[in-house]
C-alpha cells in the first residue's frame, strides 16, 4: 500500500490534532506508512497538493458539499468522521474507517 496522506479538519484543529496523533500511532503499530496532520478548515487549500484523504469533524457535516466542490477534479476522498470515534479520539477506529474507504 502506498503512503497515505491525510488531512483532518475540525473547527480550530485542537481536538483533531490529538486524533491525528492517535491515528499516526495506530498506523505505526500496523506497519502502515501514514502521514496525518490536523488543521483548521481555513487552511485546506494550502494542503490540496499534498493529501489523498480529507477527514472532516462530524460537527462540520454542513461543509461537506463545499469541501467536495473544493477537491473536485483531484483524487482526494472526503470522509465525514463518525462521532463515535471522534469524541473518544480513537485512532484505531478512525484508521479502520479510513482504510474501509480505500478498500471500496
Amino acid at each position: 500500500m502506498k503512503k497515505l496522506n491525510v488531512l483532518l479538519i475540525c473547527g480550530s484543529g485542537a481536538s483533531s490534532g490529538f486524533l491525528a496523533a492517535n491515528i499516526r500511532k495506530e498506523a505505526e503499530k500496523r506497519g502502515l506508512d501514514c502521514h496525518v496532520v490536523a488543521r483548521s478548515e481555513a487552511e485546506l487549500e494550502s494542503y490540496l497538493q499534498e493529501i489523498d484523504f480529507l477527514m472532516v469533524g462530524p460537527h462540520l457535516k454542513y461543509l461537506i458539499p463545499e469541501l467536495e466542490e473544493k477537491v473536485a477534479g483531484t483524487d482526494i476522498t472526503v470522509i465525514l468522521m463518525e462521532k463515535s470515534y471522534y469524541s473518544l479520539l480513537d485512532g484505531s477506529q478512525a484508521l479502520d474507517h479510513l482504510l474501509s474507504k480505500i478498500n471500496n
